[in-house]
């Protein structure tokens, strides 16, 4: 299924000092594509100079500024877009600035500057069960808008990341043996990881199986989020302390919340207790792609944690001031073997 005609191609990624647009950057590098890399002139130095070293060669634009990213889409056969405001942003960036405005620029400069072939990062559309929210809105409006240019696009659509839901980000602390389950956790997910992401982003480069396609992407477990909590217990030999943040709490956050991140992340949490698996095998007899399994994960993460040069670092991070979520508890109590406690989301 490969295309060997892109093989010498120059790949722009947009998002590039993100953690999914570093890792497809570092990957573009090793299989010896010419890599670009956007970047703010307000973009972290560290994270530059992070992709210096890879080999990546930073071009300045803003997703905010569409001349900008005209600029710096000449000369490029190739984008993979994977920025979001969800994660890290900075003044002046929103799911309406960013996701939706910003992503539609992206795909209107592509068009205007001659690229051939457009990969966006989204993710599966929701049941209808799950309350609408920006972020999944502005997906769908850059996905039509992509379909609707003259040029090749790629749509993947990844399923829940488990380094970020089930990393101390979103309250699953792997080294205190601490986990916050939204609603029941009990719905089983397809978990996939980043760097699996990211392969399949590059892997779709150079496979006609890509073109003019939309991908969902998933792991190859379909496992809850207690099912995961069992993996890390099994894998490290505690038992987890669970907090558990019920459903109609997560639904009057989202009403609540002051902005359409807020409402995001609201429905992002929802959502683990509504999606359905994903099947992949289609997608893996088209790209033979080795994925990370959730132990694989677990054993990883134990891993790392226990190293000096980490010890004390996962433990540390919570979801960002940039994130408006903290979490009180409003009762506990102690079954056999595990510590369970039921808390509330508050608006910070």
């Amino acid at each position: 299924m490969e295309n060997n005609n892109t093989k010498n191609s120059t790949v722009l990624v947009v998002g590039a000092t993100g953690v999914l647009g570093m890792e497809i950057c570092r990957q573009l590098a090793a299989a010896g594509k010419k890599v670009k890399g956007l970047a703010r002139t307000s973009s972290q130095k560290e994270k530059v100079n992070g992709l210096h070293e890879l080999g990546v060669e930073t071009v300045t634009g803003d997703m905010k500024d569409p001349q900008s990213l005209y600029q710096a889409f000449q000369n490029v056969d190739a984008i993979i877009s994977t920025a979001t405001s969800t994660i890290s942003h900075q003044e002046g960036d929103s799911i309406e600035t960013v996701d939706l405005a910003g992503q539609l620029n992206v795909a209107e400069a592509a068009s205007a500057a001659g690229v051939e072939h457009v990969v966006f990062i989204s993710f599966p559309p929701f049941p209808p069960t799950t309350p609408e929210f920006a972020l999944q809105s502005a997906k769908r409006v850059v996905e039509n808008r992509l379909k609707s240019k003259n040029f090749t696009y790629t749509i993947l659509q990844p399923t829940y990341f488990m380094d970020i839901w089930l990393g101390p980000a979103m309250g699953f602390d792997r080294v205190r043996a601490k986990a916050v389950i939204y609603g029941k956790g009990k719905n089983r997910i397809s978990w996939i990881a980043i760097k699996d992401v990211a392969r399949f982003a590059v892997a779709s480069l150079d496979n006609s199986a890509a073109q003019n396609a939309v991908i969902q992407l998933g792991g190859p477990d379909n496992l809850s989020i207690l099912d995961a909590v069992g993996i890390f217990e099994q894998e490290s030999g505690q038992t987890f302390e669970l907090q558990n943040v019920p459903d109609e709490a997560l639904r009057a956050q989202m009403a609540a919340a002051p902005d359409s991140l807020g409402k995001a992340f609201s429905g992002l949490m929802i959502g683990l207790n509504e999606v359905g698996t994903i099947d992949m095998k289609e997608t893996l007899r088209n790209f033979p792609i080795q994925l990370t399994s959730l132990r694989e994960y677990a054993k990883q993460c134990l891993s790392m944690a226990a190293s000096p040069k980490f010890k004390n670092v996962n433990s540390r991070r919570r979801i960002s001031p940039q994130q408006p979520f903290r979490y009180q508890s409003l009762t506990s109590r102690r079954p056999p073997g595990r510590k369970r406690c039921v808390a509330g989301p508050t608006i910070s």
